[in-house]
């Protein structure tokens, strides 16, 4: 084993025994490589190795935190409850009193024996000729219309992405994505050996400049973007931005998978499909529209694209379920789904109402239309030990930390799922996390507690 894991290993032991308590700062990595008699290039490993395990988390210009909560467990990707907290804002599935009521009858002719029969199969990966025109239909918006023969399907958007870069990307390679991403596009990224290269942005989004300096850097295989409400900023790109965006990766022969996951909250946004359409593969399905545990993920992808992301979906294993498909395009024929999005749109208006009542003196950005708010906290808050202090108050809230793909530049912020709890449940959290913002703090008094003694 190497000297900077062992190291590292009784850093670990320290923290699990309590020696070193969540919050506590770590010294200067030179200060650290002095104290232990090692080169700095020796504790820069060590301490990359703790950032690696989830022990401890790195912030530029502040220095390294023992972690005060513990990292998502890899593979949960903000899907499923691992918490004991009874109030959780970190799931985000959005749902609509009378849901099941409307969505009951498109299932009941799925039901009688000979339509069971081949509603029980597998999908082929272009779907059926049905479920082709049913989800152009739901995906058309002004300025777009995908065709038929573009689309591919698989159980749900979190394997259409993994479908799209599998197709795309060799092992090795790397896709540019938002400095703040999807979890799961981490965690699908490192299964498929695939490096994942931040591209600097601002209020509007990833910069065209940032994008053609990483490609310069070393070429990118992709970029990746969610540019219609963002996931976990709630930020939507202005139509002169997605042009740019758009013209860039064209100039770059640059592939684009744009995830549309939660735009059906705002249908004038354009796709950047609609920009380069000889690029871009779209992402989208029906967990959010209609209900997590019967879905579907779409693919929208360039004509000369279709057979190679559909041997990707095939050889992943990421087919989608017959019984969802026909499922879908009994909902999306009969007007349930157009009735679901105008109520979950409303909801998603009435929730951000609360979010402003309870949270409008923080520094909080989100959008009317979104169901998610972006909160950077007040100083001396740090994003792990809000976390905590906001679980032991029996609320879950996902830390910044969770979206940022540089380790090193973690945004003291949490992000608050609004869709999963009851709107009273969402205002009496809110009341009680600003006053735990407001009135309370974190570990130690000061950013972070005081600092590891290193002799």
């Amino acid at each position: 084993m190497s000297d900077y894991r062992v190291i590292a290993d009784r850093i670990a032991d320290d923290i699990a025994r309590g020696r070193l308590v969540p919050g506590q700062r770590l010294p200067p990595q030179r200060r650290f490589a002095r104290a232990h008699r090692i080169a700095p290039s020796t504790a820069g490993r060590v301490y990359g190795e703790l950032v690696r395990r989830g022990l401890v988390v790195g912030e530029v210009g502040r220095g390294t935190f023992v972690r005060a909560a513990p990292a998502a467990p890899e593979g949960r990707a903000l899907v499923e409850p691992v918490t004991a907290a009874p109030v959780n804002l970190e799931l985000n599935y959005p749902s609509v009193p009378g849901q099941s009521e409307l969505l009951a009858p498109g299932l009941a002719p799925l039901l009688r024996p000979d339509v069971l029969t081949d509603a029980l199969c597998t999908a082929a990966a272009d779907g059926t000729p049905a479920a082709r025109a049913a989800a152009a239909r739901l995906l058309t918006v002004p300025g777009w219309r995908p065709e038929p023969a573009q689309f591919l399907f698989t159980g749900n958007a979190r394997q259409a992405i993994a479908a799209a870069l599998a197709s795309l990307v060799r092992p090795g390679g790397r896709v540019g994505v938002e400095e703040l991403t999807y979890p799961l596009v981490k965690e699908i990224a490192g299964r498929l050996g695939i490096a994942l290269v931040p591209v600097g942005g601002d209020g509007e989004g990833p910069r065209p400049d940032a994008l053609r300096a990483a490609h310069r850097a070393a070429p990118l295989s992709a970029l990746y973007v969610q540019p219609t409400l963002h996931n976990p900023t709630s930020l939507t790109m202005s139509e002169p931005r997605r042009r740019e965006l758009a013209a860039t990766a064209v100039e770059l022969g640059l592939p684009v998978v744009e995830d549309r996951i939660w735009s059906f909250l705002r249908p004038d946004a354009t796709p950047l499909a609609a920009h380069a359409p000889g690029l871009t593969h779209v992402v989208d399905g029906l967990s959010k529209r209609v209900a997590p545990g019967l879905t579907a993920g779409f693919l929208v992808v360039p004509p000369d694209r279709v057979e190679a992301v559909a041997a990707a979906v095939r050889s992943g294993g990421w087919s989608a379920g017959r019984f969802a498909l026909e499922a879908a395009v009994r909902w999306a024929g009969d007007g349930t789904v157009e009735r679901l999005v105008a109520a979950k749109r409303a909801d998603a208006a009435r929730r951000q109402r609360i979010v402003a009542a309870h949270l409008g003196a923080f520094a909080v950005r989100s959008d009317p239309h979104a169901y998610v708010a972006w909160w950077e906290l007040p100083a001396p808050w740090r994003a792990d030990t809000f976390t905590a202090a906001a679980a032991a108050h029996g609320i879950a809230v996902t830390p910044g930390t969770a979206f940022a793909v540089d380790p090193h530049r973690t945004p003291d912020a949490v992000r608050l799922g609004l869709a999963s709890v009851s709107e009273g449940e969402l205002g009496r959290a809110l009341r009680r996390l600003a006053w735990l913002a407001r009135e309370s703090g974190p570990p130690g008094g000061g950013p972070g507690g005081p600092p590891v003694r290193t002799a």
